[in-house]
């Protein structure tokens, strides 16, 4: 069944562009430019994704998003114009799943929607893709084992637990440092370019750890 976006988004031009992404990409594309109506409509009809912009006429991204959390888990994109809104979003965890700052990427904003809709299935053949025991501390792709070192199994498990999450450098230093004090900023990206590196030799086809530009990293699965 071919699934449904709600682009909740003022400016025409911009909602053109996306719907007509998304519209390649095989979804259903629906814009709608006002917050209050698009809160309406969800209320009616829940779609399997909305990409939300934070500034709106008649309700804003956030008091939306606020409200659909009340009663739905419809996965939510908030895009704003302003980096630093990111930050105070993330602070706010005002309920989305994923953030992107304008100008946007309709390429990649694309590939969220079909990473976070990839998330909502089951895969075809019943194999989990990520399990963690946390008896053994060992965590299997696809069913084979990464052979991960502490830290990397303390950073990878605390952003699979949370997919789509993004982790400062700050929040992964936290988790790091767990086992050694000497580990610092420069170490995190070390750490993540090895895991990275693990990843690709049981799962090369998909990229399972994204870099957030000037926040952080995410796991997508």
């Amino acid at each position: 069944m071919t699934e449904a976006i709600l682009i909740v988004e003022d400016e025409a031009d911009q909602a053109a562009i996306v719907a007509d992404y998304v519209t390649a990409a095989g979804f259903i594309a629906t814009v709608i430019r006002d917050g209050g109506e698009a809160l309406a409509s969800v209320r009616r009809t829940v779609p399997d994704l909305i990409v939300l912009d934070l500034t709106l006429p008649g309700l804003d991204g956030i008091a939306l998003c606020q409200a659909v959390r009340a009663f739905s888990d419809v996965p939510i994109i908030m895009t704003t114009a302003r980096v630093e809104e990111i930050d105070r979003l993330l602070g706010l965890e005002v309920g989305a799943d994923d953030y992107l700052c304008k100008p946007l990427s309709p390429r990649e904003l694309v590939a969220r929607i079909k990473a976070i809709l990839r998330r909502q299935r089951k895969p075809d053949d019943g194999t989990r893709l990520i399990e963690i025991d946390e008896a053994t501390r060992t965590v299997r792709l696809r069913g084979r084992p990464l052979e991960l070192t502490p830290t990397e199994y303390d950073l990878f498990v605390a952003m699979a637990r949370r997919p789509g999450t993004i982790y400062s450098r700050a929040q992964l230093l936290d988790l790091a440092r767990r086992d050694s004090l000497d580990v610092n900023d420069r170490a995190i990206d070390s750490h993540i370019k090895n895991l990275r590196r693990k990843i690709s030799t049981v799962m090369s086809d998909t990229e399972v750890i994204h870099s957030i530009y000037g926040l952080g990293y995410r796991v997508d699965v």
